[in-house]
Parts: C-alpha cells; sequence; structure tokens
C-alpha cells in the first residue's frame, strides 16, 4: 500500500469527530456568556407575576422637579390632629351701676373668670345715666375690658372686650348721651350684633324710648328677626334690659314679647328686675339677671314658666360655650354656683 494514500474515513470515525467538534464549541460558548443583544429567557419567577389589565391606570409618575415619597415606616409618628379650639367664656352683669361695694364684689367675682368679654343686661348707670357719673359706675370697675377708655381708672383694653345695652336708668338724661359718649359699640349703638367664637350675639334696646320702636313688628323687631335667620353660627343669644316674662317686683314687659324661639334665639338674657330666675318659654331659657349691685328685689307673682328663682345676695352669670355645647351658670359673690343650666346639640 503506498504511503500517502487517501483513507476516507468511516462513518462511525467522522460521527465521532463531530461529537467532538461539538463539545469543544459548547464549552467555548459558555465561558464567554449570552451573546450581547439577545435578551435572557425569562425566569421562573418572572413567568408567574400578573398581567396588567388594559383596564388599570397608570401609575402616577411625580415630575421630575419632585423628590421621589418616602413611605412611612412603622416607627412613623402619626400626623398631629389640629388643637380643638378652646371653649368661650364670657360673663353676664346687670344692674350693677351703684358703685358700691356690691358692685366693686361682683367685679372682683367677675374678674376671677378671666372672661374673654363681659355683657350687660342695662342699668349700667345709676341713678340716671348721667355723663358725672359713668365713668365711677363702670370705668373704676370695668376699665379693662374696654377700648377705646378715656377714663380715669387705667389703662382700657386693645379691643373691645365690653358689651352693654341700655337700661331704663341709662335713658334718663339727654336720651342716654353719656351711654352714646361713654362707648363705641357696633351699629348704631342702641341694638347691634356680634359674633365672638360659637356664639352670636344680638343686643337689643328694649326701652320705651328706643326711636325705632319695641313691638314685634318694629324696625328693631324686624332687624332682629332678619339677623336670627341669617346667622350660621352653633348659638344664637338675645339680650336686653326688660324681661318680658318675670316674677320680680316689676314683673313681665309685655312689649318685649316677641316670638324669640320662633326667630331662632337659643337663649334670652335679662335684667331690670333685681332678682336671678331662670324661665323655660316656648323651649328656650329666658335668664333674669339683675344683681349686679342695685339694691335686691322680692318675688311676688310667680310666673309658672319659672324654674330657678334666688335673691339671696349678689352675682353674675359664666357662660362656657363650644361648637356642641353651651353652659349657664349664676354664681354669687361667695363664689357659690347657684343655678346651672346647659344646651347640648
Amino acid at each position: 500500500m503506498p504511503k500517502n494514500r487517501f483513507i476516507p474515513p468511516t462513518p462511525l470515525r467522522l460521527l465521532f469527530a463531530m461529537l467532538v467538534l461539538s463539545t469543544l464549541l459548547i464549552a467555548f460558548a459558555c465561558r464567554l456568556g449570552p451573546l450581547t443583544g439577545i435578551p435572557a429567557s425569562p425566569t421562573a419567577h418572572q413567568l408567574t407575576q400578573p398581567i396588567p389589565s388594559l383596564t388599570e391606570s397608570a401609575p402616577t409618575v411625580a415630575p421630575a422637579t419632585q423628590s421621589p415619597t418616602t413611605a412611612p415606616t412603622d416607627t412613623a409618628a402619626p400626623p398631629t390632629a389640629s388643637p380643638t379650639p378652646a371653649p368661650l367664656r364670657f360673663a353676664v352683669i346687670g344692674d350693677f351701676g351703684e358703685g358700691n361695694q356690691a358692685e366693686l364684689d361682683v367685679s372682683n367675682l367677675v374678674k376671677s373668670w378671666q372672661p374673654e368679654f363681659i355683657i350687660t343686661v342695662g342699668d349700667n348707670n345709676y341713678p340716671s345715666g348721667a355723663a358725672e357719673t359713668i365713668d365711677d359706675r363702670i370705668g373704676k370697675y370695668y376699665h379693662e375690658f374696654i377700648f377705646p377708655y378715656t377714663g380715669a381708672f387705667g389703662p382700657g383694653a386693645d379691643v373691645n372686650r365690653f358689651f352693654p345695652t341700655l337700661g331704663n336708668h341709662d335713658w334718663d338724661t339727654a336720651r342716654a348721651q353719656a351711654y352714646f359718649d361713654y362707648f363705641t359699640l357696633p351699629g348704631n349703638e342702641r341694638y347691634y350684633d356680634f359674633v365672638w367664637g360659637p356664639v352670636h350675639f344680638f343686643a337689643v334696646s328694649s326701652d320705651s324710648r328706643e326711636p325705632d320702636g319695641v313691638s314685634r313688628v318694629s324696625v328693631q323687631a324686624q332687624w332682629l328677626q332678619q339677623a336670627l335667620a341669617a346667622s350660621a353660627t352653633p348659638w344664637q343669644i338675645v339680650y336686653f334690659h326688660q324681661p318680658p316674662y318675670s316674677s320680680g317686683y316689676h314683673g313681665p314687659v309685655d312689649w318685649m314679647r316677641w316670638p324669640f324661639a320662633a326667630w331662632g334665639a337659643d337663649a334670652v338674657l335679662a335684667g331690670h328686675d333685681h332678682v336671678y330666675e331662670r324661665l323655660l318659654v316656648d323651649g328656650i331659657p329666658h335668664f333674669i339677671n339683675g344683681l349686679g349691685g342695685g339694691p335686691i328685689y322680692s318675688f311676688l307673682i310667680v310666673d309658672p314658666q319659672s324654674q330657678v328663682r334666688y335673691n339671696d345676695d349678689y352675682g353674675a352669670m359664666l357662660v362656657v360655650a363650644d361648637a356642641q355645647q353651651i353652659v349657664f351658670q349664676f354664681i354669687n359673690r361667695r363664689g357659690e354656683v347657684i343655678d346651672t343650666y346647659s344646651i347640648g346639640r
């Protein structure tokens, strides 16, 4: 046989060579890793993820200028709630302007409560509402609640915190001119309204000398009816001097029997009779608070709507209100709580 003769490979040898070559190529490919640009096959975990529905909204993407929001951890503190407003505290005094020891005692009692302001139910300046006596009867005891105050007894308030109403004695000199000169009040100063916190106050002029009348169809009464209807505060309080219902010495004043409850009032405050009395009329409380300093009266014919009567000593009313409840108290100058009445929503 010649030395360099070509011997064709047998099929078995050819198969063996191809197998060896394939093995070498596979090993070399594994060393290089997957080819660039060819996506890898999904893993088993990826295949089990839900496919988003086409009806789902796309996630909101924050603008490029915003920092990404970090989800709170379990240890993050809860958001702080807005503080609840403190309840409103105000005082009610009536028939007080005597300039005597009783008025001093009542004023000290009222100031001990630290009220935000004071309202009065008339007879602020005995005996006749004169300019010569008004500062001695009012400013001497309550100057720190009055703005502007130009009297002789110390500094006044930064804002007005004293809201009186006219009593019959205040009208007796020059048709209450000293009163109008002394106070700076809303509206026409005879009758007016103001809102403080959760309470809308309506000061009414109840004396028969009121130019806009005192009947239930008067100009003044129409103003009150419309103002009550328009009020949106939780509580509406009407206050004035002559009481429509009373068991005291003066008794009821018929011309002031306006339909306060039907018009939207939650409570009515009056004075004139120098006693304390609480009556329930048409479903709302009527208070008589006339023990601020004038001589104390007796009770005569008891009104059938009367619930509490007191005339043993001088005192004043403390009223505390928030959006859900209003509480009325009469407290005598010794600090004894004589009556408590509350209204809730």
